[in-house]
């Protein structure tokens, strides 16, 4: 404390950054403030209580940069978050992006679900937030079934199902009118921004027809589609006529939680809402101030007008975003925040408990972990799991848990160069390029290092460690013959340590055991997709050039090859090496 205390003796009373480090020299927390000095000393001049209280306990050091203005320390805040993923900004580690959808420029247009919006040229044409992936795909859905749009990404030789079921106008074999395209468009367009009638209004004419037909089932499903867009598309209007599209965020803090509300209001209408809620370390107009400046950086389209409360910096926010920031004090535009406040005050109320208890079961589940291991400290996991098929499109994945919950920017994919069906090559040659690279650039080393697999996994991985003088704990997990987590492989002799399938520690361990698998799966997913057939044939044993040039002349795409039957192969290939090819393939997704 004497170091710190002499520190803030010499605090200039200027804007700037500070960046909090513990006892092991990492940096845990990072802020910004318009005086440095009042700032960093409120937090050892005063009481706290929870997080904040915590990552005071933990300071024994911290350094600050001076900037020239409160715009300057915004950005360099952000950028240093960013680049040192401290512990207590967890804000930022919710490195989440929100789906729009996307009605193509194309000439013959798709309806699709996209979330990177940094190259997209056609900024109009994109509709949202929505505040998850399904609410997009139900509105995408939906509108598909109503709409025969194109839904290919590539025009095919022959009409496809979607053409039988009229649910696409055959755009690869017909000539459509540019005007009924046109029609349709505009259409889609009206109804992406919140006015519904010329739909329901579609639908409802449609519906008639059917009825009168006595074709009553597909009345039926058109009167379902109706109810849908009634009942739950169909946002609340509100009294703001100008057709400006605006964004409205209220807030509530409630037991040292931040709730936080954003409306996204389209033509007159709430289209979308999205809720957050943060427990709270800093300021509450600086952690506001600072949620609204990374939210609308992380492929968020900024609208042109943003609504905010009277404890946010508008004048710094309009600056950083370079839109109109206001904070009403009376009319519409008011009553738009007090509802939004209204709204994040439901909200936490509503899930406080519910926030408490998940924060209470992984704090315990991790202070066990700790305990059993003999831990001085916890903080950063480390996972890792491997996939391949057949010794082909070997890839490794690791993901990072701080303080119990995903650090999803840290996540990192190895594609591995030793393409053999050989677990302990793959554990050596990943773990030795990851810690190698934690050395070489001085990167944050772990607490824990757990790998997918037996003791012969555990051993690879912890020689390696050795290796590089690094005094990092391995351990494994092990599972049960129902493939489910069992037990913890740990200590020197390695010896299994059962857990209880009951306790918060085994939905701990599955949790992060979960979160790795399906990382690395989804990237062996995506490697494996990217392989062609040429590919595919250089990886089946017994396949030579002469054999692969028949069988890519007959068959052309995977498609038709995995639909040849072994009989068939057999007129290329000789029987052995047709079943080998069959079983790969099956195997293939």
């Amino acid at each position: 404390m004497d170091l710190i205390k002499k520190k803030l003796e010499i605090l200039p009373d200027k804007p700037g950054c500070y960046l909090m480090k513990n006892k092991d020299n990492v940096i845990i927390y990072v802020g910004k403030a318009k005086n440095l000095k009042r700032r960093v000393s409120s937090y050892f001049n005063r009481t706290h209580t929870g997080k904040t209280k915590k990552l005071v306990s933990e300071i024994v050091d911290f350094e600050y940069i001076v900037v020239e203005s409160e715009t300057e320390s915004l950005i360099l805040e952000i950028n240093l978050i960013k680049k040192h993923d401290p512990k207590y900004n967890i804000l930022l580690r919710d490195d989440k992006s929100y789906p729009y959808i996307e009605l193509t420029n194309e000439e013959t247009p798709r309806l699709r679900v996209v979330r990177q919006l940094g190259r997209k040229k056609y900024r109009d044409r994109l509709y949202g937030p929505y505040p998850n992936v399904t609410a997009a795909r139900s509105t995408v859905n939906l509108l598909n079934r109503i709409y025969p749009l194109r839904k290919c990404n590539t025009y095919s030789s022959k009409p496809c199902l979607y053409y039988h079921i009229k649910q696409c106008l055959g755009y690869c074999n017909y000539k459509i009118e540019k005007d009924k395209i046109k029609q349709m468009e505009k259409e889609i367009m009206e109804f992406l921004k919140g006015n519904h009638e010329v739909v329901t209004n579609k639908l409802t004419n449609d519906m008639n027809k059917y009825s009168e037909n006595l074709e009553f089932e597909k009345a039926q499903e058109l009167k379902e589609m109706i109810d849908y867009i009634k009942i739950t598309l169909t946002k609340q209007k509100v009294e703001v006529n100008d057709n400006i599209d605006r964004d409205v965020i209220g807030y509530y803090v409630f037991k040292g939680y931040l709730s936080i509300q954003i409306f996204f209001i389209r033509s007159g209408r709430i289209q979308e809402r999205i809720s957050k809620t943060i427990e709270l370390i800093d300021d509450v107009g600086e952690e506001l101030t600072r949620f609204i400046a990374t939210f609308y950086k992380k492929n968020v389209l900024i609208p042109k007008e943003i609504l905010v409360p009277d404890i946010v910096d508008n004048k710094l926010l309009e600056e950083y975003l370079e839109t109109s920031v206001k904070t009403p004090i009376k009319g519409v535009k008011n009553k738009l925040v007090e509802m939004a406040n209204d709204n994040a005050k439901i909200k936490i109320e509503d899930d406080y408990e519910i926030i408490k208890k998940d924060e209470e079961k992984t704090y315990e589940a991790n202070e066990e972990l700790k305990k059993i291991l003999k831990l001085d400290k916890l903080d950063r996991i480390e996972l890792f799991d491997n996939s391949n098929l057949f010794g082909t499109f070997n890839v490794s994945g690791m993901v990072v848990f701080k303080g119990g919950l995903p650090a999803k920017n840290e996540y990192r994919k190895y594609k591995i160069t030793n393409d053999k069906n050989d677990d302990y090559g793959t554990m050596r040659e990943v773990i030795y390029r990851r810690y190698f690279r934690v050395l070489k650039d001085d990167l944050e080393r772990p607490d824990l290092i757990i790998v997918d697999g037996g003791i012969g996994q555990i051993n690879i991985a912890r020689e390696v460690i050795n290796s590089l003088n690094l005094n990092i704990k391995v351990v494994g997990l092990k599972k049960d013959n129902k493939h489910t987590t069992d037990s913890l492989l740990a200590n020197d002799p390695i010896e299994e340590i059962k857990i209880d399938k009951k306790t918060n520690l085994f939905y701990y361990l599955e949790r992060m055991q979960d979160e790795v698998h399906n990382f690395t799966i989804s990237y062996h997913r995506k490697i494996r997709s990217k392989g062609s057939i040429s590919s595919i044939l250089d990886n089946v044993e017994g396949i030579g050039e002469i054999r692969k040039k028949e069988l890519l002349k007959k068959y052309k795409t995977i498609t038709k090859l995995k639909e040849a039957t072994i009989e068939e192969l057999d007129n290329i290939l000789p029987h052995n090496i047709s079943v080998n090819l069959k079983e790969f393939l099956d195997n293939y997704e």
